[in-house]
């Protein structure tokens, strides 16, 4: 059998060069053809090693909350959530309102309670409507105090207007230790105003002026504002269940 080195010799020395320059297109061809599958191949190799490793970190973030819920429900955390329920069944009974402060994702948290109460929790539950209220939720008053008064006082100061004796004020904080929602505990109890935590980390020191307090066991800014809100529309079904049960409020 001839090689392709044999056939070239074997043509007339006229005909080697542009064979030779032809085979060398060939090859050259092949190579880089060779060499640009090889990149495609590395690179959808790399792009599958990245998907991979990114479904892997949200998997492992939804693993880490599933966990971090889990150790809450062995705890007595579920107990204290149902205790909660019934100061704020009690004080909407007669008469107060709950009142709700947080900072940054906690404050969204606190607006997304208050209007399950207000408006609407469950489509299959349309009832009365119930007193549940954010202290910072107009960026009037919000910048008013801040300048004329500072961002510590943006919670207590609105409070100290609205709230009465009797009432319920619910403070989020993942740290425990927001300044803002600290004070707000510190007015709600010179005004004779239930406090509840829905706290993080130790607790502290914000647990230390709750009455109750529900304290997720963890670190993770993320991780607690998920055991946060699903607490909050566990607490606000159990006060609308709770309070149509006692026949305080009606459906319509």
């Amino acid at each position: 059998m001839y090689s392709i080195k044999n056939i070239i010799l074997s043509l007339h020395p006229r005909s080697i060069k542009p064979a030779l320059f032809a085979l060398e297109l060939i090859l050259g061809g092949i190579f880089i053809a060779f060499n640009s599958l090889r990149v495609i191949i590395n690179l959808n190799f790399i792009e599958v090693i990245r998907s991979m490793t990114q479904q892997n970190h949200i998997r492992m973030l939804f693993e880490e909350s599933i966990a971090l819920k889990q150790k809450v429900m062995e705890t007595d955390l579920l107990g204290t959530l149902s205790d909660i329920a019934d100061m704020i069944v009690e004080s909407i009974a007669n008469g107060g309102r709950l009142y709700l402060c947080g900072n940054g994702g906690s404050a969204a948290d606190a607006q997304h309670l208050a209007a399950e109460l207000l408006i609407r929790l469950r489509s299959s539950v349309n009832r009365d409507s119930l007193p549940a209220l954010t202290l910072a939720t107009d960026i009037s008053s919000v910048t008013a105090c801040g300048n004329d008064y500072g961002f510590d006082d943006i919670f207590a100061r609105p409070l100290s207007g609205l709230g009465r004796a009797g009432d319920v004020l619910l403070g989020i904080t993942t740290s425990g230790t927001s300044p803002n929602v600290i004070k707000a505990f510190q007015k709600a109890r010179e005004m004779s105003i239930k406090t509840v935590g829905f706290l993080g980390c130790s607790g502290m020191p914000a647990s230390d002026l709750c009455d109750l307090a529900f304290v997720v066991p963890s670190m993770n800014t993320g991780r607690v504002q998920e055991v946060h809100i699903t607490a909050g529309h566990a607490l606000m079904e159990a006060v609308e269940d709770r309070l149509l049960a006692r026949g305080v409020i009606k459906t319509l």
